[in-house]
């Protein structure tokens, strides 16, 4: 057994193969890992309904962190706190997106997910929601490269992404490490017991704070750089890899 008692796994890009599955690999694994004692729980930036049948598949009664930070659960269905993103910014990110028409959009609510093709009704009606998450894609680098030099001018929100192609936007201060850190909080135990596995910009911070940090093979290039060690694809059942090497050595 190694010395970490909390696992956490991105999903997209992470956990999940390109067909967005649980290999059987991955499964025996975290399965094992539960056997041992040690906590595996998901950090994701899918919403809570996104993620809890993947959480299901696994029979994980653990704490989930969703959309990147702005909730976190002691287990699936038991909110432990939820940070809402104002709708002040919100109606700015929309106003924004509809400046750049080719850009796809998205936001999360506590309750909903409304898009570029379903957004609220009325329009204008922005107080009436609770906001956890906004979001862009664009494969126009240039058309992102913008709206991502607006967005760092108003120094109000959190800035990562989920792939190489879009931005997330969350409020200040909130993102999976700061989750992770509260959820050590909750299970009486330190950030360096914590092992953080991602392969994108919003799993940076707590693949730097956690004691150990894992980039996947498939990661973005700043994520590799930020880990303390990179395992194999999302394909190749990378997580199974981190566990079998590092929370169930020897």
């Amino acid at each position: 057994m190694g010395d970490y008692k909390l696992v956490a796994l991105d999903m997209d890009g992470t956990l999940l193969n390109e067909q967005s599955e649980i290999s059987t690999e991955n499964a025996e694994w975290i399965q094992k890992a539960l056997d041992a004692g040690v906590t595996v729980s998901f950090s994701t930036g899918r919403g809570f309904r996104s993620a809890l049948p993947f959480a299901e598949q696994l029979k994980l009664e653990t704490p989930m962190i969703t959309v990147n930070g702005s909730e976190i659960w002691h287990r699936p269905h038991v909110l432990h706190k939820r940070t809402h993103l104002s709708p002040v910014y919100v109606q700015r990110l929309h106003e924004l997106a509809l400046a750049y028409s080719e850009t796809w959009f998205w936001a999360y609510t506590a309750d909903d997910i409304f898009n570029k093709e379903k957004w609220i009704s009325p329009a204008g009606d922005y107080d009436s929601h609770h906001w956890l998450k906004f979001g862009y894609y664009t494969e126009d680098d240039s058309v992102r490269e913008k709206l991502l030099a607006e967005v760092q001018t108003w120094g109000a929100l959190e800035i990562t992404n989920s792939s190489p192609w879009n931005l997330e936007l969350n409020p200040l201060g909130v993102s999976k490490a700061s989750a992770l850190q509260e959820l050590c909080g909750l299970m009486n135990i330190e950030m360096s017991q914590v092992i953080a596995v991602g392969d994108s910009l919003n799993d940076i911070a707590a693949i730097r704070e956690a004691g150990l940090g894992v980039a996947m093979g498939n990661a973005q290039e700043a994520v590799k750089e930020a880990a303390d060690f990179i395992t194999l694809t999302n394909d190749e059942h990378g997580v199974a890899e981190v566990i079998k090497r590092y929370v169930l050595k020897g």
